[in-house]
């Protein structure tokens, strides 16, 4: 008489699988706090008119990326790397050049009546711009103005504008205000 072979009671397999898929889930961690920080702007009132704000040329730093992530900066091509020295010079306009902004005397606390820059950087993209070139625009933009920060920060305190108070660091955002305008992508160049 032969003997039979045992069998694999497998009916709780599907319960077992089913508790890891839990305990993975429930013990994997997800990094959410990867992305661009950006405060949109608030919904218009139904009632509110739109004003067109005439800004001058030489106020405007107008920054355009194309689908070969190529930098355009009022009208002279440029390598990533130059573009945040470039924005430090535009904001600050230390010479007082004609093409670059126009300052104003504004009472800021802590500093006193100083000349305040009036530029604008516009920044647009190509519907084929790589997300990597988008990301790397925006972070020399932040970096040139947290840079331009800290420099009034140390000038006047000694110390980085991150360790400063709340009305300090109000009052070195109103000495070099740094106003980003991002329009909508437009499709120049075509898709990539």
């Amino acid at each position: 008489m032969a003997r039979k072979t045992p069998e694999i009671n497998s009916s709780s397999m599907a319960d077992i699988a089913f508790l890891l898929l839990i305990f993975f889930l429930v013990s994997t961690t997800m990094d959410v706090d990867t992305g661009i920080y950006k405060k949109l702007p608030p919904i218009p009132e139904k009632d509110q008119v739109e004003d067109d704000v005439k800004v001058k040329k030489r106020n405007v730093l107008a920054i355009l990326v194309n689908r070969n992530d190529e930098l355009l900066v009022n009208g002279e091509l440029l390598d990533i790397s130059q573009l945040r020295e470039k924005t430090k010079e535009f904001i600050l306009n230390p010479n007082n050049d004609e093409n670059l902004p126009e300052k104003q005397i504004k009472t800021v606390p802590y500093f006193g009546d100083v000349p305040v820059s009036k530029g604008l950087v516009s920044l647009q993209n190509d519907r084929g711009t790589s997300y990597e070139m988008y990301i790397r625009v925006q972070d020399e933009l932040a970096i040139a103005a947290r840079e331009l920060k800290d420099e009034k920060a140390m000038q006047k305190w000694s110390k980085k504008y991150s360790e400063l108070d709340d009305d300090q660091q109000d009052a070195v955002k109103k000495y070099v205000p740094m106003a980003i305008s991002e329009a909508e992508p437009k499709n120049v160049g075509g898709k990539r």
